[in-house]
C-alpha cells in the first residue's frame, strides 16, 4: 500500500518547475563578443562629431550614426534576453522588448540604407552588398517577429527576433575569424575580406539555428511529460 502511495505521489513532484537559471554565461558571453564592435561604433562616432573629414552626405552621415547607437543598444540589452530567469519576468521582458524592436528595425534599416548608397571604394563593394544581404534578411526576421508576437505565437517570435540578433550581433564574430584567418596566414585583400565577413554571418546564423533548434526540443519534452503525467 505504502509502495503505490509514493508511486500516486511521484507525479506531483514531476510537476514541480524548476527554477529558471540566470543565463549569467550565456550574456556574458555575449557581452563580450559585442564589445569589440561596440567599442569600434564609440571611436567611429567619436570621428564623425569631430569632423574627421568624411566626404560622405549628410543623409549617410545620419544613417552612420543611427546605425551605431542603436546596434549598440540592440546588442547589449538584447543580451540580457537570454536569460531564462529575466524572460520569466514578463513585464520586464515586455518592457525591454518595446525598446529592442524598434532599435533593431533602426539598426537593420540603416545598414540598408549605407550599403544602397555605399560611396566607398570600387573594391569594398562586394563586401556592402554582402552586408545588404544580411540587414535585408534581418529587416524580414524583425517582421516575422512582430507577426508572430501579435498573433501570440510566443515560440515563433522568440526564434525569429534569435536569428535577427544573430545577424547583429556577427560583428564580433566577425573579428574572431579575421583574427583566425590573418594571424597564421596573412593579411587578405577586400574580396578576401567580404567573404570572411560573409562566413562570419552564416556561423552566427547556423549557431541560431541550432539553438531555436535546441528550445523546441525541450518545448516538446515538456509536453510530451506533461501528457505521460496526464495519461
Amino acid at each position: 500500500m505504502s509502495q503505490q502511495m509514493k508511486a500516486t505521489r511521484r507525479p506531483t513532484s514531476v510537476r514541480r518547475r524548476a527554477r529558471p537559471k540566470s543565463g549569467w554565461p550565456a550574456i556574458t558571453g555575449l557581452l563580450l563578443l559585442s564589445a569589440l564592435p561596440v567599442l569600434g561604433g564609440v571611436l567611429r562616432l567619436g570621428e564623425v562629431g569631430a569632423g574627421s573629414g568624411d566626404p560622405s552626405p549628410p543623409a549617410s552621415t545620419v544613417a552612420l550614426v543611427v546605425h551605431i547607437v542603436s546596434m549598440t543598444v540592440y546588442c547589449v540589452l538584447g543580451a540580457f534576453q537570454f536569460s531564462p530567469a529575466l524572460r520569466a519576468r514578463r513585464r520586464w521582458h515586455r518592457s525591454a522588448g518595446r525598446v529592442l524592436v524598434p532599435a533593431a528595425f533602426l539598426a537593420a534599416l540603416s545598414a540598408v540604407w549605407l550599403a544602397v548608397f555605399f560611396g566607398g571604394p570600387p573594391d569594398e563593394l562586394a563586401l556592402a552588398m554582402i552586408r545588404l544581404v544580411f540587414a535585408t534578411a534581418m529587416t524580414v526576421f524583425l517582421v516575422r517577429a512582430v507577426i508572430a508576437i501579435r498573433r501570440r505565437d510566443f515560440p515563433a517570435h522568440g526564434a525569429w527576433m534569435t536569428r535577427a540578433y544573430a545577424i547583429a550581433i556577427s560583428g564580433g564574430t566577425q573579428a574572431l575569424v579575421f583574427a583566425s584567418w590573418t594571424i597564421p596566414l596573412g593579411e587578405v585583400d577586400a574580396f578576401g575580406e567580404a567573404w570572411l565577413v560573409a562566413v562570419a554571418f552564416v556561423i552566427n546564423s547556423l549557431v541560431a539555428e541550432l539553438l531555436i533548434r535546441r528550445r523546441t526540443g525541450r518545448r516538446m519534452s515538456r509536453v510530451t511529460d506533461g501528457s505521460a503525467l496526464v495519461s
